[in-house]
């Protein structure tokens, strides 16, 4: 009973050391620790992801279900893990009325014949539209929902933890501060050791886990690939549909047909195109640029000195011998003997990794 009280106690502290600090770097009363510029920028990329992942997904839903109403109650039934009731679409609907009508005028008439026509390919093109949406939910919705329910809310579980470890850290730095006697100062350093560690731990978690969203890039560009490969056959199927119900009805008495219809007697049929995707690295563009660019790497290795470089991609490392890189940060690279023509070693505060040549631009 009495550790639990001095537990809760414990906490309550904890609790309020932290309080106490947050309100005083609001009121400028106490210093900040500022977390690294390379984790910094890891950070407001993430919340750009997460915030065009959801602005994508949103415009997508409508694209595919504009009506509000049927996305709100497909919504219920997903929360509520039950199958939403099979319902007939627009193009369904039309389908089945032309055939009901061609069917009340006679399908041995032109007109009713016509509708019957008119009606299946309504429908073939709405089970076309089924299959689309389908495929659209599974391989390209999904796993934009999968990182917004779960990456990412890994990481901002993680992020919080650091501002928790943060506070600690500062909190203790300001205790140090404010002790005068030795006892006391020595409990003070002990703490500041202790909390340092716990917070430089959660700022390498951190940071592992922002550097994984370059993977879900990655993987949201297979995702789009897959999304344009259903568009296209979906529209494809459309028109070939369309183009063989106008030769249907193009064999219809004239006096049925459309006097300005363009014949479609000779169109050909249309095989569904496959859409090859491939990622290239902007190349540097040749002349004076290019010819500069190689001097200056040519006499930074001759020098065996150091200079600071602009990253101009993003680079994510092939190996713990490698330094991951954003696009526009700025780094120290130097030349190590041995190493290959094509690399340089970089450095970023305390993270040190060979980095290509190809990726920088060095400044003057």
């Amino acid at each position: 009973m009495d550790f639990n009280v001095k537990r809760l106690a414990a906490d309550a502290g904890t609790f309020l050391s932290r309080a106490v600090q947050f309100t005083e770097e609001k009121l400028g009363q106490a210093e900040k620790t500022e977390l690294d510029a390379h984790l910094e920028k890891l950070l407001v990329r993430a919340e750009s992801t997460k915030h065009w992942t959801e602005r994508i997904m949103k415009q997508t839903e409508v694209l595919l279900q504009p009506n509000p109403n049927v996305r709100l109650e497909e919504f219920v039934y997903e929360k509520l893990e039950k199958k939403a009731p099979t319902r007939m679409n627009n193009h369904e609907l039309l389908g089945q009325s032309m055939i009901d009508s061609g069917n009340e005028f006679g399908p041995g008439t032109a007109y009713g014949n016509a509708l019957v026509k008119c009606g299946e390919t309504q429908k073939q093109i709405g089970g076309a539209e089924r299959e689309f949406i389908q495929s659209a939910a599974i391989n390209f919705l999904t796993p934009f929902r999968n990182f917004l329910e779960g990456d990412f809310k890994t990481i901002l579980k993680e992020r919080k933890l650091l501002q928790v470890k943060r506070l600690d850290l500062d909190a203790a730095k300001t205790r140090l501060k404010k002790a005068r006697m030795a006892d006391a100062r020595a409990v003070a350093e002990q703490e500041l050791r202790m909390t340092q560690s716990e917070f430089d731990r959660q700022a390498e978690i951190t940071r592992l886990l922002l550097e994984g969203v370059s993977s879900t890039h990655a993987h949201h560009l297979r995702c789009l690939n897959d999304f344009v490969e259903a568009q296209t056959t979906y529209y494809a199927q459309c028109y070939q549909y369309m183009v063989d119900l106008q030769k249907q009805l193009g064999s219809f008495p004239s006096s049925f047909s459309n006097n300005n219809q363009s014949s479609v007697s000779g169109a050909a049929s249309i095989s569904v195109p496959t859409v090859a995707m491939s990622a290239s690295l902007p190349s540097v563009s040749a002349g004076h640029g290019s010819s500069t660019a190689s001097g200056g790497f040519s006499e930074l290795r001759s020098s065996n000195g150091s200079r600071k470089a602009r990253v101009l991609y993003d680079y994510d490392a092939a190996s713990s011998s490698e330094l991951s890189l954003l696009a526009d940060e700025v780094i120290t690279v130097s030349s190590v003997p041995g190493m290959d023509s094509d690399w340089l070693m970089g450095e970023r505060g305390t993270q040190k990794g060979k980095v290509p040549i190809t990726y920088l631009e060095l400044l003057n």
